[in-house]
């Protein structure tokens, strides 16, 4: 059975930091060449925060740049979101996911997490 197990969210203060975990099982995460971590928050479309490569190379999007930073464990399978001055917009439903070639398009990816509630208040 291929699972994705996100994990580590929680509600936090403005300003303060988490650290998301994603353990693969079933599925080598070194056989996809990008892996992503995407959010959904309350009444908004599902959208992509991170992406990284199978060489390691990192991409963020423009909201959460110098603030997150996305790893990847090929050896744990396990993939990793380090979030710090976190912000009340970042207050979402964080999923990680896998795919053949990074994209901002969901629809993009294979296989997702449950996903793990981020709560960040003022």
């Amino acid at each position: 059975q291929v699972q994705l197990v996100d994990s580590g969210g929680g509600s936090v203060q403005a300003g303060g930091s988490l650290r998301l975990s994603c353990a693969a099982s079933g599925i080598g995460i070194s056989s996809y060449y990008c892996a992503a971590w995407f959010r959904q928050g309350p009444g908004k479309e599902r959208e992509g925060v991170a992406w990284i490569s199978r060489g390691a190379t990192a991409t963020y999007a423009d909201s959460v740049k110098g603030r997150f930073t996305i790893s990847r464990d090929n050896a744990n399978n396990s993939l990793y979101l380090q979030m710090t001055t976190l912000k009340p917009e970042d207050t979402a439903i964080y999923y990680c996911a896998l795919a053949s070639w990074c994209s901002r398009s969901a629809s993009n990816y294979a296989y997702w997490g449950q996903g793990t509630q981020v709560t960040v208040s003022s």
